[in-house]
């Protein structure tokens, strides 16, 4: 059976298999004439029919294609607004909030009720750490909502209680048809395999963040030492964290460093670089 993607014919392209279409109509409908004695009416009329049914072919043509191109800007348009499934992770960190009043997140903000349970819990939490973060979530969940560019749901959710959190966040994604907005590495890889779209807020970050190339230098100050011998740790005004190379014994100074590598993940930005020889400023 002969078929085609719609979508890829051109107008031009509709309109004359629509010529075609009302042609072969019009050659099926013109037999009877044939058993009449010919003469200028019997042609006449057949001339007739064949221009009805080809001009009509041609306008039917035209609008199946603009129908079809309607149909696509719908279905981008719908999956630019598939529903936005919020995990644990992303509530907590807040950058959600300040992106949603940009006006960029499309669609509603799904937060599933096993995950405000888990907020709650962790808000509940004797370690004072995981109760400050927990309190946060909750605090900035409930700016989010009041937020009039956020379109929030809190949807009970009937699921299996054994599986993890993560896994039910997956199956929820797919039965919505949405995308899982996290900044939790491992779930961003398991959504990955398990065909999930996720919008990733360190990904986004990492994006908008301007492009620092190996060879350039930066002024950094030093904090700490690093894992490695030798190593100091400072960071940018963005939180990237800057790994300088014979850093270590300027811990808590100022000095010029020039960027060797950068490492850019789903889990953030990593900068490697090292201290650049007679251009030190102390701190």
């Amino acid at each position: 059976m002969l078929s085609f993607s719609l979508p890829s014919l051109s107008k031009r392209a509709c309109q004359w298999a629509g010529i075609m279409m009302g042609a072969a109509l019009a050659g099926l409908l013109s037999q009877p004439f044939r058993l009449l004695p010919p003469g200028i009416v019997v042609c006449g009329l057949a001339v007739l029919i064949y221009a009805a049914f080809m001009a009509l072919g041609w306008r039917i043509g035209g609008a199946w294609h603009r129908s079809r191109e309607e149909g696509a800007v719908l279905a981008e348009r719908a999956s630019a607004s598939c529903p936005k499934i919020l995990d644990t992770s992303v509530i907590i960190d807040g950058r959600v909030l300040e992106i949603s009043r940009t006006g960029f997140l499309e669609g509603d903000l799904i937060v599933p009720s096993f995950v405000l349970d888990e907020l709650r819990h962790i808000a509940d939490s004797a370690d004072a750490l995981r109760r400050a973060r927990g309190r946060r979530g909750l605090d900035m969940l409930q700016k989010l909502r009041e937020e009039p560019a956020a379109h929030v749901r809190v949807i009970e959710k009937a699921c299996d209680e054994s599986a993890e959190v993560d896994v039910r966040l997956l199956r929820l994604a797919q039965e919505l048809n949405g995308a899982v907005m996290t900044n939790d590495y491992n779930l961003n890889k398991v959504a990955g395999v398990a065909g999930v779209p996720v919008l990733n807020v360190n990904d986004l970050a990492g994006a908008l963040r301007p492009a620092v190339l190996p060879g350039e230098e930066m002024t950094v100050h030093i904090v700490r030492e690093g894992k490695e011998p030798g190593q100091g740790v400072a960071y940018l005004d963005d939180g990237t964290m800057v790994v300088v190379e014979n850093g270590r014994r300027h811990v808590g100074q100022t000095l010029d460093a020039e960027v060797t590598t950068v490492l850019q993940t789903s889990a953030g930005r990593m900068i490697f670089g090292r201290v650049k020889l007679n251009e030190n400023r102390a701190g």
